[in-house]
């Protein structure tokens, strides 16, 4: 059984002091729908460049489900993955259903394949896990760290155990091909 994320989140009482305005599990946390065994926590959001501290509102709210990349330009994502061995992972019908690409025939490399118009900063909390590229890979451990660039990429936990990481998403500007 994965250890719940704890929030703790900030905020400033009507006189303007510093004040702990949430303490507790991450209250959208829920499987991916491609992967019901890999689990995310959404932790924070932004929807605007520089970020307002105004008011207190929770940016994520249980059942808010906000997909891979920012839904504001200027945005951003901040989030915890349990991603499980790959053994574990649905079948090619179950994620084709849920939308995720599994025919693209130049990136068969691995089911979950996929491609963001963000900047993401990729942390190994816990465990290992493999980060592929269209031609390259490389193994992640616990303490490790991906910038990675609005490129075609995929995680493949090759062990028995989960994997916990981090993910920071920063809204980017889509690469302009040829």
């Amino acid at each position: 059984m994965l250890k719940p994320v704890r929030r703790i989140v900030t905020g400033h009482n009507a006189q303007g002091r510093s004040v702990f305005i949430a303490d507790g599990p991450a209250p959208d946390a829920y499987p991916a729908a491609a992967t019901p065994a890999m689990m995310i926590s959404l932790l924070w959001r932004t929807t605007t460049s520089p970020a307002s501290f105004e008011g207190n509102e929770d940016m994520a709210p249980e059942g808010l489900r906000i997909p891979t990349a920012p839904q504001q330009r200027g945005g951003t994502v901040f989030r915890i993955a349990d991603i499980p061995p790959d053994s574990q992972l649905g079948n090619t019908a179950d994620m084709a259903r849920h939308g995720v690409n599994v025919t693209d025939a130049g990136r068969k490399r691995h089911p979950m394949f996929h491609q963001t118009d963000t900047v993401d900063y990729a942390i190994v909390l816990d465990g290992e896990i493999w980060a592929m590229m269209d031609d390259d890979e490389v193994l992640m451990k616990q303490g490790d760290v991906l910038i990675q660039r609005g490129t075609g990429h995929a995680w493949s936990n090759r062990s028995d155990r989960p994997c916990r990481m981090v993910f920071v998403l920063v809204d980017a500007e889509p690469l302009k091909r040829a």
